[in-house]
């Protein structure tokens, strides 16, 4: 069994690319992608931002997509899935090197798909999704850093995680509050 690996130079096809996709100015009736990592707490932080987006800023349905492994970015085929049925995606979470840099890679991924796309890393971990994005040829991609822990919150601090993370989340998918 091979596993495919990023080109550590940011040299592979495509790698320059740093235009992010048409940013919506509103979420009324759009459709969320929630990428789940795997992480723990990373599905309870994920829908309570979809839920959040849903009543405050009227967006539509939210659809969950679950990656294989947080260190590597998803596989191009969930990519793809998620690129053809979604409107935008918030990525998360990034707690650890490895993951960190992966949502920020599934970040880049989609964008160059064309969907606006908002990756959630740990405050502790922002150099490791910094650095991914120089990798990948992207060096300002914008992306949030919520407070750390993430993986030993209670319900409650993840929902207070998530209300605290939506100013930036709205504001890297380029929504006017």
């Amino acid at each position: 069994m091979t596993e495919l690996l990023l080109d550590p130079t940011g040299m592979e096809e495509g790698a320059q690319d740093s235009t992010l996709s048409p940013r919506p100015v509103s979420l009324k009736g759009l459709t969320i992608g929630l990428l789940d990592n795997t992480k723990p707490n990373a599905t309870l932080l994920l829908e309570e931002i979809g839920r959040l987006l849903q009543r405050h800023y009227g967006a539509g349905e939210s659809k969950l997509y679950t990656k294989d492994y947080f260190g590597t970015p998803a596989k191009d085929e969930l990519l793809d899935r998620i690129a053809d049925e979604v409107d935008f995606v918030i990525t998360a979470v990034g707690d650890c090197g490895s993951c960190s840099a992966a949502s920020v890679a599934d970040g880049i991924l989609l964008e160059r798909r064309g969907i606006p796309t908002a990756s959630i890393t740990s405050d502790s971990f922002l150099p490791s999704g910094e650095a991914m994005a120089r990798v990948m040829g992207f060096p300002g991609f914008d992306f949030y850093a919520v407070k750390h822990p993430v993986a030993s919150l209670s319900s409650e601090e993840i929902k207070d995680r998530a209300q605290t993370a939506l100013p930036e989340l709205l504001r890297i998918l380029g929504v006017e509050e």
